[in-house]
């Protein structure tokens, strides 16, 4: 505690009611969280199993397990848990399932599976211009999702026409998800939300397992995310908000910072504790941002400042157009490079859209300066990886429509369009999965002998596989699953290189050693994972973060404002 400031003292040792620290950037609130949960732990005795600290990336998460973990006895953090808030809404389904009505080893949509069941949604309701409106439906039944509105909500309250329309196809949408046992990406909080209104007996055994917690980030959470908070704490009120609206920059998303000022009018008793040291800038900086901040509508008044030195000079530099202004950055980055022995890694440029990037790109290759773009190609994005997902999660989950539709094809099966396209019709008209129809006699009267043949010995390979994983060690089945298909040989045949194919097939069994580091990490403790949970998570992380690359090298950094945030 000797290393914190008074503020930040303050901050970690009240425990006598509901908190929000106001933490301006660079204040240090990172380690408030983490001491906070030492201190829950070992000074009032709440044992690590009973503590909640959600955050919204993965990145921040992994952080805060990190600094707990230097700081705090492992043993005494058995069971804590440090997520984000879809990863404790996935653990809430998971273990809730049979309440929701969901079978085990359910699918996560993302935001392209989910896309190809709206835009199929929206031809059948004889929408000519799905394409064009595709985005903007996905984007409405998010934010109608986000602010905890059902298909029936949506519809009486719709403005008009178009949002009636939405509306019908964000009630399909929900009924086609429920047939395929999934969920999409705003499920994993709305769901354990409806779950908590509809069921107070889970609710209460929720409330019990989180004692207290604690939140990063709050003006970034939505109407839905505030909800699932607020119905966890409770009367008792045993939490920690740490937020500041001065950084709210996801309003474009759902997100709310006057849920900072709602957290008052909920919770009258609320502490609130202002961290406006800042550790990270210099005193020139500050000044310059708290100007800029003064003209923000305010929710709380606070003002940053820094015991630092008072810093370079701010300086700024009119350009006439946009490649004069890239040949400046690029100059400069060689100017003081040399004049201060800078390295490449030293340097950052941000720029508010990725259409800017390409212009720095250009001009950077031009002066051969190295540089990489935070934000590059997920791993999860490789279409090997796309590919090797979609099989894992047709084993667990055979409904799951995109991931048959993905593989059923890949290596190739000589199952045509047409086929799938008869299949689907089928499908369809009897409200059940693709591969569940290929069970049904009637599928014979609509599908040609010859496909059909081909897609049962395809699915009798999917279920003897599916029983395999769950009756033997499921990381040589997985293994076996791409020797079976033959899947290096494809990769050879639709590579450029034969070394670009080695390299993508060393993506997969990257992908598999993750898969068998999962289910080790937990073994013999409350965290121990099955198969199902592991693919689920794993999904999940696709969803939410492209692959960290610990990137060492000499290069300058290009990212976004949202990026660097």
């Amino acid at each position: 505690m000797n290393k914190l400031n008074p503020r930040q003292n303050e901050a970690v040792r009240y425990t006598d009611g509901p908190l929000l620290v106001l933490a301006g950037a660079g204040s240090g609130k990172t380690s408030v969280i983490t001491r906070k949960i030492a201190y829950l732990i070992e000074h009032i005795g709440i044992p690590g199993r009973h503590i909640a600290a959600v955050t919204f990336t993965n990145k921040a998460a992994r952080e805060m397990k990190e600094r707990v973990s230097r700081i705090v006895d492992r043993k005494l953090t058995r069971g804590l848990i440090v997520s984000t808030f879809h990863n404790l809404g996935l653990n809430i389904i998971r273990e809730e399932h049979t309440h929701l009505g969901y079978h085990p080893g359910f699918s996560i949509f993302d935001a392209e599976d989910a896309k190809a069941l709206l835009r199929d949604l929206m031809l059948r309701e004889a929408s000519a211009d799905a394409g064009d409106e595709l985005n903007d439906v996905q984007m409405t039944i998010s934010s109608w999702k986000n602010a905890m509105r059902g298909p029936a909500e949506a519809y009486s309250k719709a403005a008009d026409e178009r949002e009636q329309r939405i509306a019908i196809v964000y009630k399909h949408y929900s009924e086609y998800l429920k047939a395929y046992n999934a969920v999409d990406f705003d499920d994993l909080i709305l769901l354990p939300v409806q779950l908590f209104h509809t069921n107070p007996e889970v609710l209460a055994k929720w409330r019990r397992k989180i004692r207290y917690m604690l939140v990063d980030e709050y003006q970034d959470t939505n109407i839905c995310q505030y909800e699932l908070v607020r119905m966890l704490v409770a009367e008792r009120a045993a939490f920690t908000v740490v937020g500041d609206d001065d950084q709210s920059i996801y309003a474009w998303r759902g997100a709310r910072p006057e849920n900072l000022a709602q957290l008052k009018e909920d919770f009258p008793s609320l502490k609130i504790v202002k961290l406006e040291q800042n550790y990270r800038s210099t005193s020139r900086i500050l000044r310059s941002a708290n100007t800029v901040i003064a003209n923000n509508p305010h929710v709380f008044e606070k003002a940053l400042w820094s015991d630092h030195t008072i810093g370079d000079e701010i300086r700024i530099v009119r350009c006439r157009n946009e490649d004069a202004e890239t040949e400046r950055v690029a100059t400069e980055i060689l100017d003081q490079k040399l004049k201060q022995g800078l390295a490449f890694r030293d340097f950052a440029v941000l720029y508010r859209g990725n259409h800017q990037a390409r212009l720095l790109e250009m001009k950077l290759q031009a002066y051969q300066i190295p540089y990489h773009i935070s934000g590059g190609q997920s791993f999860f994005s490789k279409n090997e990886i796309k590919d090797a997902m979609s099989y894992l999660r047709l084993l667990i989950n055979p409904d799951d429509n995109a991931a048959f539709l993905r593989v059923v094809n890949v290596p190739r099966r000589e199952i045509g369009p047409r086929t799938l396209e008869q299949l689907s019709h089928y499908a369809r008209a009897r409200n059940v999965s693709l591969f569940k129809s290929l069970g049904d006699m009637g599928a014979e009267t609509h599908v040609t002998e010859k496909g059909l043949d081909r897609l049962r010995r395809f699915a009798h390979w999917v279920d003897a596989t599916c029983e395999r994983l769950h009756s033997e060690n499921p990381v040589p089945v997985i293994k076996q699953l791409f020797t079976d298909i033959e899947y290096e040989e494809w990769l050879h045949q639709h590579s450029g290189t034969p070394k670009q194919a080695e390299r993508r097939m060393q993506n997969i069994w990257f992908l598999v050693d993750s898969i068998q580091r999962m289910l080790e990490d937990g073994k013999g403790t409350a965290d121990e994972l099955g198969i199902e949970d592991a693919i689920t998570k794993l999904i999940l992380r696709d969803m939410m973060e492209q692959k960290e690359e610990d990137d060492d090298s000499d290069k300058v950094q290009l990212l976004t404002l949202h990026a660097s945030k």
